[in-house]
């Protein structure tokens, strides 16, 4: 019997994208579930997909509509509940998976019981669609031209941000394993990689197969704000990372993003914020 794939796309004040993200998904190689969720869109992004539901109406697409605006790890969470997916992907509206996405990463997971998570290369786009980069540089066969670790990654991930979020295909047991989204988090990668990581590995297909959007009000670009609550969420992150270090090098892993994130809160003048990473990084230096 063959894996099944739920691509669960996430969309809050998409109108202008989300039709472009959902034929992605339908335009897939291998059968794909689609579950659009809409957290409570002020936009006409609900109209667009209940219209682009009716046309496609020979194929089930499931919806889930939020009056008020839950957030996306509460929204991504209870879509969640609609499937039984074997593997999952979490797709923002404004992104796009190019055609082959889910082949490739089911035949690289199927090859290992163990992996919780496949990723890939993605290539950078503006709002009008219009290549910007790619996320490891790529030399003329497309393959990457930097080394990207791959296995067990925890301390790699709770030193650097590497893995571009939206390539990723999670294995929905260990998902549903680890609780899947924080819901008290104003973000969910970080900290969901790392709980993932911790226990089992993640493998890398060397290809671009996801198209990541930039958009000028996108969270990824007011992270570091005043206004944006994602700090306060990162400081959460790594003060439950301080509970799961088990070496030396996991410690100096978890100091290396403390001073790097103390940093950024100090260039923004967040300095409360700023302050209790610090604290933080003296805590852990403290710890035997």
């Amino acid at each position: 019997m063959s894996a099944k794939v739920s691509v669960i796309c996430l969309c809050f004040n998409h109108e202008k994208y989300v039709e472009e993200a959902m034929n992605s998904v339908l335009a897939q190689t291998y059968p794909t579930e689609l579950i659009v969720v809409d957290d409570a869109s002020s936009d006409n992004s609900v109209r667009k997909i209940n219209d682009y539901v009716k046309q496609h109406s020979n194929i089930n697409i499931q919806t889930l509509f939020f009056e008020k605006n839950v957030g996306n790890c509460k929204a991504f969470n209870s879509a969640l509940e609609l499937t039984n997916a074997d593997y999952i992907i979490d797709l923002a509206a404004d992104d796009i998976l190019l055609p082959d996405r889910v082949e490739e990463g089911v035949k690289n997971m199927e090859l290992n019981p163990k992996l919780a998570i496949n990723f890939t290369n993605a290539n950078y786009i503006d709002e009008e669609g219009e290549y910007m980069k790619s996320h490891y540089s790529i030399n003329k066969k497309g393959n990457a031209t930097v080394h990207v670790p791959h296995g067990n990654l925890f301390h790699h991930i709770l030193a650097r941000y590497f893995i571009c979020s939206p390539t990723m295909m999670y294995r929905a047991s260990f998902f549903k394993e680890i609780g899947g989204y924080d819901e008290n988090l104003a973000y969910e990668d970080f900290d969901l990689m790392l709980r993932l990581s911790r226990k089992y590995p993640f493998s890398y297909t060397d290809r671009i197969l996801v198209e990541k959007r930039v958009l000028n009000a996108s969270m990824s670009t007011k992270q570091y704000k005043r206004g944006s609550n994602q700090l306060e969420s990162t400081l959460k992150i790594c003060k439950k990372a301080a509970e799961m270090i088990q070496d030396k090098i996991e410690k100096r892993a978890l100091l290396k993003r403390i001073a790097y994130e103390a940093k950024q809160a100090f260039v923004y003048k967040r300095f409360l914020i700023f302050i209790a990473f610090i604290k933080l990084g003296v805590k852990i230096i403290l710890q035997k």
